[in-house]
């Protein structure tokens, strides 16, 4: 039988999702002049790595960064995209709260639907779903280099969730947060899948990433176990080698530790 390994992903995972939930409240309590101390007048959009991303045009063509954009997001993106480099898009499977609350509600969804879900939707429209967040992607690449704003916030459902408050969410936020969130008791991680930019962009790392998700075929009983823990729907167990699925977002709930029975069969491997 197994030993259970510590859940240090879901410790991060609530570390981080905290932290999020604290910095958002005291940006609400400063309009009242009231604030956390710690955080001071750390923003949102200071800590999201996608805005150095979408401000990479404006700091190559006129030295500045979009408007809202901190210098601290130029500073996250090339983190997060060192980060990517040697261990892939960890940020998306371990970090990003709104990646973090699609989980919680989906495992209500797994008791509510069982064995289908995550399974619903039809493996052949599901391909051609995932690469939607491309479009996405160059959609807002494309209109924020155009008019020098945000152009994601209206519709970008992590920074919504941590607006509810706020008068500047647009009404497209809301929508598409709550589709998101209704989403995720059939779905798993379905804003991840079909419709996160920054997902986009760090699942590139995939297909070249230093450390990946190995299987070791000579070992593998293909009880399909990998397969059935993943939850972007990944089927490892038809890897004869390195996971380069540009969906993976380095959950590591595939690995020998985690699901597959036999050690050192589904592994993280330089």
């Amino acid at each position: 039988m197994r030993k259970k390994s510590f859940p240090i992903r879901r410790v991060v995972q609530i570390a981080f999702f905290v932290l999020i939930a604290l910095i958002s409240v005291n940006n609400g309590l400063l309009k009242a002049g009231v604030q956390i101390p710690p955080l001071s007048e750390v923003s949102l959009h200071a800590i999201c790595p996608f805005g150095g991303v979408v401000s990479i045009y404006q700091v190559v063509t006129a030295a500045a960064f979009v408007k809202k954009v901190h210098q601290a997001s130029f500073i996250l993106m090339g983190i997060g995209l060192l980060l990517a480099l040697l261990f892939g898009p960890v940020f998306c499977g371990w970090v990003c709260p709104m990646g973090t609350v699609q989980e919680w509600i989906g495992k209500l969804g797994k008791k509510i639907l069982g064995k289908r879900y995550n399974r619903l939707i039809p493996a052949s429209l599901d391909r051609v779903l995932r690469y939607l967040r491309y479009a996405v992607l160059v959609w807002v690449l494309v209109m924020t280099a155009l008019t020098g704003k945000l152009a994601f916030e209206a519709y970008d459902p992590y920074y919504t969730l941590f607006n509810l408050w706020s008068s500047e969410v647009a009404w497209t936020g809301y929508a598409i947060l709550a589709a998101t969130l209704v989403l995720s008791l059939f779905v798993e991680r379905p804003f991840c899948k079909y419709g996160c930019p920054y997902g986009a962009v760090l699942g590139i790392f995939n297909l070249f990433r230093i450390f990946s998700i190995k299987r070791n075929p000579p070992t593998c009983t293909d009880c399909k176990a990998c397969d059935k823990a993943c939850p972007m729907n990944i089927v490892v167990s038809d890897k004869k080698g390195r996971v380069r699925d540009h969906q993976c977002i380095t959950c590591m709930e595939c690995t020998s530790e985690r699901a597959c029975p036999v050690a050192e069969t589904v592994e993280v491997k330089l």
